[in-house]
């Protein structure tokens, strides 16, 4: 019952963390670009703007994708405060983000279908080596449970260090960050502004974003995962991981999605996690 509780306060304490992360992402964004940037609090002010706009949809199917990519997040989430197995969690996770493409091709929007179809490429380049991560977490603690990972002695960053580098190649990705914000870009600089989020607005856009901030809170939770060991150690990696993903979000060029797919998460994050899961074999 403490895990269960615990589990959900959690939960409930977690939309605060991710906007204050969010908050935190764009004012490193706008020094990184010379400016002074919003304030921390700027995504709480946004969410409880889109939560007073009247609720406009052009389908019912978005109003639908819009609460089940919520409650996908908030599931995979509480599965991971309550210790819970890992490949669970992924196929979870995996729910939310269909149902949002689910919603984009439901509308007649060239803009929302294009994103859609964009949307199935950042999965099909980020779910097989999220896969092969999991998989290094049970050869290196003989289960996909969680909690297992918390009893081992050392830090799986000895262990595992290419697959951490694979699982942030993955992460940024999942975040939608340069070089991989194909799907839904927040820049205006490219053709497609939100692309499959285009037709969701008002409250239902709110939804979609808090869904974004919790599926953060566990991307994060994911990395600290590699030093369990040390809450200092932790929050030095979780810190260290945000902070390189606002950088690389900076300074890299958006890439096409051929690039992105066949060469970026074949080769060198399939590559990464690959050559790790054969040394965990080997050794």
């Amino acid at each position: 019952m403490l895990t269960i509780f615990s589990a959900i306060g959690g939960l409930i304490l977690s939309p605060l963390v991710g906007g204050l992360l969010t908050g935190f992402d764009r004012r490193i964004t706008a020094r990184l670009q010379s400016r002074i940037g919003p304030p921390l609090l700027q995504p709480f002010y946004d969410i409880l703007k889109l939560l007073g706009k009247q609720p406009l949809v052009t389908n019912a199917w978005l109003v639908f994708s819009a609460y089940v990519t919520l409650i996908s997040s908030a599931l995979s989430l509480l599965l991971f405060f309550m210790g819970g197995d890992l490949l669970l969690l992924f196929f979870v996770l995996t729910v939310g983000a269909v149902f949002q493409v689910v919603g984009a091709v439901c509308v007649p929007s060239p803009y929302s279908n294009v994103g859609a179809q964009r949307e199935l490429l950042l999965m099909l380049a980020y779910e097989p080596i999220l896969i092969l991560v999991f998989v290094g977490f049970a050869m290196c603690t003989g289960s996909f449970s969680i909690a297992a990972v918390f009893q081992l002695d050392q830090p799986l960053l000895l262990k595992m260090p290419l697959l951490f580098l694979a699982l942030g190649y993955a992460l940024t990705i999942k975040l939608r960050k340069s070089p991989f914000d194909i799907a839904a870009s927040h820049h205006g600089h490219q053709e497609l502004v939100r692309g499959v989020q285009t037709e969701y607005s008002g409250p239902y856009l709110a939804l979609i974003e808090i869904a974004h901030w919790l599926d953060l809170v566990l991307i994060l939770g994911l990395c600290a995962m590699f030093w369990h060991t040390s809450v200092v150690g932790m929050a030095v990696l979780v810190g260290a991981s945000l902070f390189t993903e606002i950088l690389i979000d900076n300074i890299t060029a958006r890439l096409t999605w051929q690039w992105m797919v066949q060469k970026k998460s074949l080769l060198l994050g399939m590559g990464l996690a690959l050559v790790n899961l054969l040394w965990l074999y080997v050794a």
